[in-house]
């Protein structure tokens, strides 16, 4: 269980997180994830990284019951740590693949909107709950996978996009059976880490100094109405209806 590192291949890093039963992340989790893209980015024999996950799900986002326990320390350490993971993928040195299969929530869109590429399985699902769950952020990288007017219907509805919907917008690049879905990403990964791995690096920094966005920016940006509604105690009121049937 956390968040482990693997080289299947000559210039392939494979970041692996699994945090049962959905992969919803505790503090330590984003601040462990972060470490290991950085780290997979900083290794000279690296050219790409896959960002992959066990179990039922990509990503669940946050872990809910430990900032209903733990209160404003953990909302803040959640704030903190997401935007560290989020910069992480986007700042890495190489490219960075996510393997997404099942449901990618919260803060799982926040990793694949920061990544190079996206290979999905079939059964993937994309989707920002946050109205549900007494928090705001990360339509800045819903923003990246789907069109403008498409991202705040998803936003307000609380609805989740598939990963041939996904695909069809060009934000997927391939999706293919989940048994199939590891093959695939590190097919991709081997064909990036073909090429010159210093070009590779300064071809990540060139395109990343061209982005439109400022991610992280914007992306703390958001995190302060997330912080103003926890503080008005709006966001409790919605929090604590999460995981109850009729709220």
């Amino acid at each position: 269980m956390g968040v482990s590192m693997s080289v299947p291949e000559k210039g392939i890093s494979v970041v692996t997180v699994d945090f049962p039963p959905v992969n919803a992340l505790p503090v330590s989790g984003w601040f462990a994830l972060a470490e290991a893209v950085r780290a997979a980015g900083r290794d000279p024999g690296v050219r790409c990284v896959v960002l992959a996950a066990e179990g039922r799900g990509f990503n669940a986002g946050v872990d809910i019951k430990e900032i209903q326990a733990a209160g404003q320390e953990a909302l803040i350490g959640a704030n903190q740590g997401c935007a560290e993971a989020f910069a992480a993928v986007y700042e890495c040195e190489t490219p960075v693949i996510a393997a997404v299969h099942g449901f990618c929530l919260g803060g799982g869109i926040g990793l694949v909107g920061n990544a190079d590429a996206i290979v999905a399985s079939d059964d993937a699902s994309f989707g920002l709950p946050e109205l549900d769950r007494g928090a705001l952020g990360a339509a800045t990288h819903l923003a990246r996978l789907v069109p403008q007017h498409l991202m705040r219907a998803l936003y307000y509805t609380s609805r989740t996009a598939s990963a041939a919907e996904l695909h069809a917008h060009g934000s997927v690049w391939r999706v293919v059976p989940r048994a199939q879905l590891q093959a695939a990403a590190l097919e991709l990964a081997r064909e990036i880490a073909a090429k010159d791995g210093r070009l590779l690096r300064m071809a990540k920094a060139a395109i990343n100094g061209i982005d439109p966005v400022d991610v992280r920016r914007s992306y703390r940006f958001e995190q302060g109405f997330t912080f103003e509604a926890n503080l008005s105690g709006l966001a409790d009121r919605v929090r604590d209806t999460f995981g109850k049937e009729g709220a």
